[in-house]
Protein backbone atom coordinates (compact mmCIF):
# COMPACT_ATOMS: atom_id res chain seq x y z
CA UNK A 1 0.00 0.00 0.00
CA UNK A 2 1.37 3.42 -1.46
CA UNK A 3 0.84 6.25 0.52
CA UNK A 4 1.58 9.68 1.25
CA UNK A 5 3.18 11.28 4.60
CA UNK A 6 3.74 14.39 6.25
CA UNK A 7 7.00 15.36 8.60
CA UNK A 8 5.10 16.31 11.77
CA UNK A 9 8.20 16.30 14.30
CA UNK A 10 11.94 15.70 14.09
CA UNK A 11 14.48 15.73 17.06
CA UNK A 12 18.16 14.31 17.37
CA UNK A 13 18.64 11.15 19.35
CA UNK A 14 22.59 11.40 18.83
CA UNK A 15 24.99 13.41 16.42
CA UNK A 16 24.25 10.38 13.90
CA UNK A 17 20.68 9.40 14.74
CA UNK A 18 17.41 11.75 13.77
CA UNK A 19 14.19 10.96 14.58
CA UNK A 20 11.08 11.56 12.62
CA UNK A 21 7.24 11.45 13.70
CA UNK A 22 5.02 10.96 10.46
CA UNK A 23 0.93 11.78 10.09
CA UNK A 24 -0.97 11.09 6.44
CA UNK A 25 -0.93 13.61 4.30
CA UNK A 26 -4.75 12.70 3.75
CA UNK A 27 -5.24 13.16 7.09
CA UNK A 28 -7.07 10.37 9.11
CA UNK A 29 -5.96 6.69 10.51
CA UNK A 30 -2.99 5.46 9.80
CA UNK A 31 -2.85 1.75 8.89
CA UNK A 32 -1.51 -0.39 11.60
CA UNK A 33 1.18 -2.67 11.79
CA UNK A 34 2.85 -5.49 13.84
CA UNK A 35 6.25 -5.23 15.50
CA UNK A 36 9.37 -5.58 13.41
CA UNK A 37 7.25 -3.89 10.34
CA UNK A 38 9.29 -1.18 8.33
CA UNK A 39 7.95 1.64 5.81
CA UNK A 40 10.18 1.87 2.24
CA UNK A 41 10.44 5.01 1.27
CA UNK A 42 10.75 6.67 -1.97
CA UNK A 43 13.72 8.95 -2.49
CA UNK A 44 13.56 9.86 -6.42
CA UNK A 45 17.17 9.33 -7.94
CA UNK A 46 18.28 8.17 -4.81
CA UNK A 47 16.02 4.62 -5.10
CA UNK A 48 14.17 2.96 -1.96
CA UNK A 49 14.84 3.27 1.18
CA UNK A 50 13.28 1.12 4.44
CA UNK A 51 13.06 2.02 8.11
CA UNK A 52 11.10 0.16 10.81
CA UNK A 53 8.64 1.67 13.13
CA UNK A 54 8.67 1.98 16.62
CA UNK A 55 6.60 2.28 19.60
CA UNK A 56 7.48 2.27 23.20
CA UNK A 57 5.14 1.11 26.21
CA UNK A 58 2.30 2.88 27.00
CA UNK A 59 2.17 4.69 23.07
CA UNK A 60 -0.65 4.20 20.82
CA UNK A 61 0.41 2.93 17.84
CA UNK A 62 -2.77 4.77 15.82
CA UNK A 63 -1.35 8.29 16.60
CA UNK A 64 1.97 9.31 14.14
CA UNK A 65 4.53 6.89 12.51
CA UNK A 66 8.32 7.41 14.18
CA UNK A 67 11.05 5.83 12.55
CA UNK A 68 14.52 6.74 13.07
CA UNK A 69 17.59 7.12 10.76
CA UNK A 70 21.08 7.18 11.20
CA UNK A 71 23.24 9.21 8.58
CA UNK A 72 26.21 7.52 7.09
CA UNK A 73 28.53 9.98 5.61
CA UNK A 74 29.81 6.82 3.18
CA UNK A 75 26.39 5.56 2.37
CA UNK A 76 24.67 5.74 -0.72
CA UNK A 77 23.06 8.40 0.10
CA UNK A 78 19.72 7.60 1.40
CA UNK A 79 20.24 8.55 4.95
CA UNK A 80 21.52 11.69 3.85
CA UNK A 81 18.23 12.13 1.72
CA UNK A 82 16.23 11.91 5.17
CA UNK A 83 18.37 13.80 6.89
CA UNK A 84 17.67 16.68 4.52
CA UNK A 85 14.11 16.61 5.49
CA UNK A 86 12.49 19.32 7.11
CA UNK A 87 8.83 19.96 9.72
CA UNK A 88 6.41 19.61 6.59
CA UNK A 89 7.46 18.20 3.90
CA UNK A 90 5.81 15.33 2.27
CA UNK A 91 7.29 11.71 1.50
CA UNK A 92 5.66 8.78 -0.34
CA UNK A 93 6.27 5.33 1.21
CA UNK A 94 4.78 2.13 0.33
CA UNK A 95 3.78 0.09 3.61
CA UNK A 96 3.62 -1.10 6.37
CA UNK A 97 5.39 -3.84 5.71
CA UNK A 98 6.56 -6.94 7.87
CA UNK A 99 9.61 -9.71 6.91
CA UNK A 100 10.56 -9.67 10.25
CA UNK A 101 7.73 -10.80 12.18
CA UNK A 102 7.16 -12.02 15.95
CA UNK A 103 6.71 -15.81 15.79
CA UNK A 104 4.32 -17.25 18.01
CA UNK A 105 6.30 -19.80 20.25
CA UNK A 106 6.27 -20.97 23.75
CA UNK A 107 9.50 -20.56 24.69
CA UNK A 108 11.20 -16.84 25.42
CA UNK A 109 12.73 -14.18 22.94
CA UNK A 110 16.66 -13.10 22.68
CA UNK A 111 16.65 -10.05 20.91
CA UNK A 112 19.99 -9.35 19.75
CA UNK A 113 20.33 -5.45 18.55
CA UNK A 114 23.95 -4.03 17.16
CA UNK A 115 23.78 -0.04 16.46
CA UNK A 116 20.85 1.47 15.05
CA UNK A 117 19.49 -2.16 14.49
CA UNK A 118 17.68 -1.75 18.15
CA UNK A 119 14.78 0.40 16.13
CA UNK A 120 12.64 -3.09 15.45
CA UNK A 121 13.68 -4.83 18.83
CA UNK A 122 12.42 -1.38 20.60
CA UNK A 123 8.73 -2.32 19.00
CA UNK A 124 9.58 -6.09 19.21
CA UNK A 125 9.88 -5.83 23.15
CA UNK A 126 7.17 -3.38 23.50
CA UNK A 127 4.53 -6.05 21.92
CA UNK A 128 6.76 -8.98 24.56
CA UNK A 129 6.45 -6.91 27.15
CA UNK A 130 2.50 -6.16 26.81
CA UNK A 131 1.81 -9.95 25.53
CA UNK A 132 3.60 -10.85 29.43
CA UNK A 133 5.70 -13.34 27.23
CA UNK A 134 9.08 -13.75 28.64
CA UNK A 135 12.50 -12.19 26.84
CA UNK A 136 16.09 -11.18 26.85
CA UNK A 137 16.94 -7.94 24.96
CA UNK A 138 20.39 -7.20 24.63
CA UNK A 139 21.92 -4.33 22.74
CA UNK A 140 25.31 -3.51 21.58
CA UNK A 141 27.12 -0.72 20.25
CA UNK A 142 30.61 0.57 19.60
CA UNK A 143 30.14 3.20 22.58
CA UNK A 144 27.99 4.50 24.73
CA UNK A 145 28.33 8.27 22.99
CA UNK A 146 26.61 6.10 19.83
CA UNK A 147 24.46 4.08 21.33
CA UNK A 148 20.55 5.79 20.33
CA UNK A 149 18.01 5.03 22.89
CA UNK A 150 20.22 3.05 25.10
CA UNK A 151 18.74 4.73 28.20
CA UNK A 152 15.29 4.32 27.07
CA UNK A 153 15.53 1.00 25.55
CA UNK A 154 16.94 0.07 29.75
CA UNK A 155 14.50 2.07 31.61
CA UNK A 156 11.57 0.60 29.94
CA UNK A 157 12.11 -2.42 28.57
CA UNK A 158 14.84 -3.77 30.36
CA UNK A 159 17.53 -3.84 28.11
CA UNK A 160 20.65 -5.34 28.77
CA UNK A 161 23.87 -2.70 27.40
CA UNK A 162 27.06 -3.62 26.15
CA UNK A 163 30.15 -1.01 24.47
CA UNK A 164 33.20 -2.34 22.43
CA UNK A 165 35.21 0.34 23.96
CA UNK A 166 34.72 -0.38 27.35
CA UNK A 167 32.09 -3.55 27.97
CA UNK A 168 31.75 -5.77 24.78
CA UNK A 169 29.29 -8.77 24.09
CA UNK A 170 30.42 -11.74 25.12
CA UNK A 171 28.65 -13.91 22.62
CA UNK A 172 29.73 -17.85 23.13
CA UNK A 173 28.31 -16.79 26.69
CA UNK A 174 25.22 -15.24 25.66
CA UNK A 175 24.59 -18.11 23.00
CA UNK A 176 25.73 -20.70 25.70
CA UNK A 177 23.48 -20.05 28.23
CA UNK A 178 20.32 -19.62 26.03
CA UNK A 179 16.69 -21.34 28.04
CA UNK A 180 15.35 -24.19 26.14
CA UNK A 181 13.26 -23.44 23.48
CA UNK A 182 14.37 -19.74 22.79
CA UNK A 183 13.92 -17.89 19.65
CA UNK A 184 16.88 -15.92 18.58
CA UNK A 185 15.92 -12.14 16.79
CA UNK A 186 18.80 -10.48 15.05
CA UNK A 187 18.94 -6.79 14.19
CA UNK A 188 22.27 -4.92 13.26
CA UNK A 189 25.55 -5.30 10.37
CA UNK A 190 26.43 -8.15 8.71
CA UNK A 191 29.41 -9.01 10.74
CA UNK A 192 27.69 -9.01 14.14
CA UNK A 193 24.88 -11.35 12.69
CA UNK A 194 27.31 -13.75 11.23
CA UNK A 195 28.90 -14.07 14.63
CA UNK A 196 26.07 -14.34 16.52
CA UNK A 197 24.43 -16.89 14.18
CA UNK A 198 27.69 -18.68 14.40
CA UNK A 199 27.60 -18.68 18.12
CA UNK A 200 23.82 -19.71 18.15
CA UNK A 201 24.20 -22.67 15.98
CA UNK A 202 27.48 -23.63 17.54
CA UNK A 203 25.51 -23.47 21.11
CA UNK A 204 22.44 -26.46 19.61
CA UNK A 205 20.39 -23.26 18.48
CA UNK A 206 18.06 -24.46 15.47
CA UNK A 207 18.51 -22.86 12.32
CA UNK A 208 14.45 -22.78 12.14
CA UNK A 209 14.27 -20.34 15.92
CA UNK A 210 16.69 -17.97 14.30
CA UNK A 211 15.28 -14.52 12.60
CA UNK A 212 17.23 -12.03 11.40
CA UNK A 213 17.07 -8.55 9.60
CA UNK A 214 20.06 -6.76 8.44
CA UNK A 215 19.86 -3.22 8.76
CA UNK A 216 22.60 -2.04 6.39
CA UNK A 217 22.99 -2.75 2.91
CA UNK A 218 25.43 -4.77 1.74
CA UNK A 219 28.20 -2.69 0.50
CA UNK A 220 29.89 -2.88 -2.91
CA UNK A 221 33.39 -5.10 -2.25
CA UNK A 222 36.21 -3.81 -3.15
CA UNK A 223 37.72 -6.38 -6.57
CA UNK A 224 34.02 -6.53 -7.34
CA UNK A 225 34.45 -7.50 -11.44
CA UNK A 226 31.66 -7.91 -14.00
CA UNK A 227 29.49 -11.17 -14.57
CA UNK A 228 26.95 -12.95 -16.48
CA UNK A 229 23.48 -13.85 -15.77
CA UNK A 230 21.90 -16.17 -18.20
CA UNK A 231 18.12 -16.65 -17.68
CA UNK A 232 17.67 -20.43 -18.00
CA UNK A 233 14.20 -19.93 -19.55
CA UNK A 234 14.56 -17.70 -22.94
CA UNK A 235 18.23 -18.25 -22.70
CA UNK A 236 18.88 -14.00 -22.61
CA UNK A 237 22.31 -13.32 -21.01
CA UNK A 238 22.80 -9.84 -19.50
CA UNK A 239 25.93 -8.57 -18.01
CA UNK A 240 25.72 -7.59 -14.48
CA UNK A 241 28.66 -4.40 -14.11
CA UNK A 242 30.52 -3.53 -10.58
CA UNK A 243 28.30 -1.21 -8.50
CA UNK A 244 25.12 -2.88 -9.95
CA UNK A 245 22.62 -5.54 -8.82
CA UNK A 246 21.22 -8.78 -10.66
CA UNK A 247 17.70 -6.92 -9.93
CA UNK A 248 18.90 -3.55 -10.89
CA UNK A 249 20.19 -5.05 -14.43
CA UNK A 250 17.31 -7.00 -14.87
CA UNK A 251 14.67 -4.57 -14.17
CA UNK A 252 16.30 -2.36 -16.43
CA UNK A 253 16.02 -4.74 -19.25
CA UNK A 254 12.24 -4.75 -18.28
CA UNK A 255 11.77 -7.98 -16.46
CA UNK A 256 9.01 -7.97 -13.50
CA UNK A 257 10.55 -9.42 -10.46
CA UNK A 258 9.84 -10.33 -6.87
CA UNK A 259 12.01 -8.88 -4.25
CA UNK A 260 10.97 -6.01 -0.72
CA UNK A 261 14.11 -5.34 1.39
CA UNK A 262 17.18 -5.39 -1.20
CA UNK A 263 19.62 -6.13 1.88
CA UNK A 264 19.86 -9.94 1.73
CA UNK A 265 17.34 -10.60 4.57
CA UNK A 266 13.58 -11.05 4.10
CA UNK A 267 14.11 -13.86 1.29
CA UNK A 268 11.61 -12.71 -1.36
CA UNK A 269 13.98 -12.68 -3.53
CA UNK A 270 15.15 -15.73 -3.62
CA UNK A 271 16.15 -18.11 -6.63
CA UNK A 272 16.92 -21.41 -7.96
CA UNK A 273 20.68 -21.56 -9.57
CA UNK A 274 20.74 -23.94 -12.45
CA UNK A 275 24.32 -23.84 -12.69
CA UNK A 276 27.59 -21.44 -11.58
CA UNK A 277 28.84 -20.37 -8.35
CA UNK A 278 27.18 -17.74 -6.15
CA UNK A 279 28.88 -15.31 -4.27
CA UNK A 280 26.34 -15.15 -1.19
CA UNK A 281 26.38 -11.82 0.65
CA UNK A 282 23.09 -12.67 2.54
CA UNK A 283 21.93 -13.20 6.12
CA UNK A 284 18.83 -15.67 4.87
CA UNK A 285 20.65 -18.55 3.71
CA UNK A 286 22.07 -21.60 6.00
CA UNK A 287 25.81 -22.45 6.02
CA UNK A 288 24.15 -25.26 4.09
CA UNK A 289 22.52 -23.65 1.77
CA UNK A 290 25.04 -21.88 0.50
CA UNK A 291 27.41 -24.44 0.53
CA UNK A 292 24.87 -26.53 -2.31
CA UNK A 293 24.61 -23.11 -4.06
CA UNK A 294 21.16 -24.20 -5.45
CA UNK A 295 19.86 -20.85 -4.70
CA UNK A 296 21.09 -17.19 -4.11
CA UNK A 297 19.12 -13.43 -3.41
CA UNK A 298 19.44 -11.70 -6.36
CA UNK A 299 19.12 -8.51 -4.80
CA UNK A 300 22.73 -8.39 -3.39
CA UNK A 301 24.50 -11.55 -4.24
CA UNK A 302 27.14 -11.54 -7.48
CA UNK A 303 28.59 -14.79 -8.58
CA UNK A 304 32.21 -16.28 -8.25
CA UNK A 305 32.03 -17.97 -11.62
CA UNK A 306 32.45 -15.91 -15.32
CA UNK A 307 28.40 -16.52 -15.38
CA UNK A 308 25.20 -17.92 -13.48
CA UNK A 309 22.67 -19.43 -14.98
CA UNK A 310 19.28 -19.29 -12.99
CA UNK A 311 15.57 -19.90 -13.25
CA UNK A 312 14.12 -16.89 -13.95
Amino acid sequence: MQQSLVVTAIHDETDRIRVFELTSAEGGDLPGYTAGAHLAFDLGDVGTRSYSLIDWPGEDRAGPYVIAVQREDDGDGGSKAMHSLKTGDTITAEGPKNDFELRDHDGPALLLAGGIGVTPMISMATALQAAGRPYDFVFAARSAEVMGFGDKAADQLGARRFYDDTDPLDLPALMGDLAPGTHLYICGPKGMIDAARAEAVKAGLPEDRIHIELFTSTAEAEGDTAFEVEIHDSGEVYTIPPGKTIIEVLEEAGMDLMYDCQRGDCGICQTDVISGVPDHRDVVLSDAEKASNTVMQICVSRAKSDRLVLDL
